[in-house]
């Protein structure tokens, strides 16, 4: 009964998380985009590229959570190492943003 319950809800909440990552992303984006554009004009120094990465690393946490619970649905070996892949990959690239949020800021 537990397994047909979690075999129910767990596609939606997947389903969840990865549209909060691809929400995040895409406000992350505009947001950035509108912050460059009002730079142009006012000239203000603004760190855009720091905000950018932020709400990439974060869209990349919901993006890996939904990995993670997707490894519970695994019937097969395959499945599993093409999830693994994945799940190091969403990892590295992560990792690569905090790396390059951690640079000092150049103007």
């Amino acid at each position: 009964m537990l397994e047909s319950a979690v075999e129910w809800a767990l596609p939606m909440v997947i389903s969840l998380c990865e549209f909060m990552g691809i929400f995040i992303v895409a406000v992350s984006a505009l947001g950035s985009f509108g912050r460059y554009l009002k730079s142009l004009f006012t000239h203000a120094p603004c760190d855009i590229k720091f905000q950018l990465a932020n709400g990439l690393a974060l869209s990349l946490e919901f993006k890996m959570a939904a990995e993670i619970l997707k490894t519970v649905l695994v019937r097969e070996l395959n499945e599993f190492v093409v999830l693994g892949a994945v799940i190091i990959l969403r990892a590295l690239l992560s990792f690569l943003i905090h790396f390059e949020m951690k640079q000092p800021h150049s103007s």
